[in-house]
């Protein structure tokens, strides 16, 4: 019992933490740092969930989590009464782990077949611009930059991008897609997508997913403003604010509209960078919730 008690308490800690976590303020001004705290509440409570559950199930073979469901796999007699309970205990258990991870996985094969589909798309409508290397051109005639995520990345604008923009501009936009590619955000999102298929009634989810959204754009951002002025960034985004943008192709990462002027705000007068001390128990705080949870899974008891 003791597992199942540390395990729930963890759940219930990252699902407050999580709530409290969409109202922090200090997340624009270490984005990286905030997306990794997110996806550490997300698997923290996710194993924590799972565990407690099953924790409770093999509570009678009294040897934890892993030796206990490895025990029941194996046909072994607890050494407790096993009742009604602990059976629902389990069957609530796997069904989570079953749910969660069908979705996943679920998510994972529509976004490799859409942007399957986009590839060969591009293949047959798009051209190659001469002098930007890597980037696909699309005639339309409105205004469109988004990438294609993959192995076989691409970046993609459309005609109406290269008029509205100025080189600058551009290069500033071209950059952000790039750091999209570069930093795998996509592979970001997915759990968070995938998780708010799993529970659409949820209001944390859907806010965590619209917070964590907004935090790879602004992380895209930052990594582009080592290549571009920020001013032109920001000039581009409001250019496109205004000239409403062509939605983006589902499973592709595109310049985002949402809180364009809080990104603006950002990338003209920049927050200072939180402190050293700050930032390193935050990166504490990520690796031990991440690892919180598969340590009880393995605790022996």
């Amino acid at each position: 019992m003791i597992t199942a008690a540390a395990l729930s308490a963890l759940a219930a800690a990252c699902a407050l933490g999580a709530w409290r976590f969409t109202t922090a303020r200090w997340t624009s001004r270490a984005p990286r740092l905030a997306i990794a705290l997110w996806q550490s509440l997300g698997v923290a409570w996710g194993l924590a969930s799972i565990g407690a559950l099953l924790a409770y199930a093999v509570t009678p073979y009294d040897r934890g989590v892993i030796h206990g469901l490895a025990a029941f796999a194996a046909g072994r007699t607890p050494d407790a009464r096993w009742d009604l309970w602990h059976a629902l205990a389990m069957i609530a258990g796997l069904t989570l782990l079953a749910v969660l991870v069908a979705v996943l996985l679920t998510a994972g094969v529509q976004t490799l077949r859409a942007r399957r589909r986009h590839r060969l798309l591009l293949s047959l409508i798009a051209r190659e611009e001469p002098g930007m290397p890597g980037v696909r051109v699309l005639d339309h005639p409105g205004a469109a930059a988004y990438c294609v995520p993959g192995l076989r990345s691409h970046v993609v604008v459309s005609s109406g991008t290269l008029e509205l923009l100025s080189h600058d501009e551009l290069t500033a936009v071209l950059a952000h897609e790039a750091a999209h590619v570069r930093e795998r955000h996509d592979l970001v999102l997915l759990p968070f997508g995938a998780l708010r298929r799993a529970l659409p009634w949820s209001k944390v989810v859907r806010d965590a997913q619209a917070q964590v959204e907004l935090l790879v754009e602004m992380a895209a951002d930052d990594r582009a403003r080592r290549y571009c002025s920020p001013r032109r960034l920001a000039t581009a985004l409001l250019r496109f604010g205004t000239a409403g943008a062509v939605p983006t192709p589902s499973g592709m990462l595109g310049v985002a509209q949402s809180q364009v002027m809080a990104r603006v705000d950002r990338l003209i007068k920049p927050a200072p960078e939180l402190p050293r001390s700050r930032r390193y128990g935050l990166i504490t705080l990520s690796v031990t919730l991440a690892t919180s949870a598969p340590f009880l899974w393995a605790l022996p008891f």
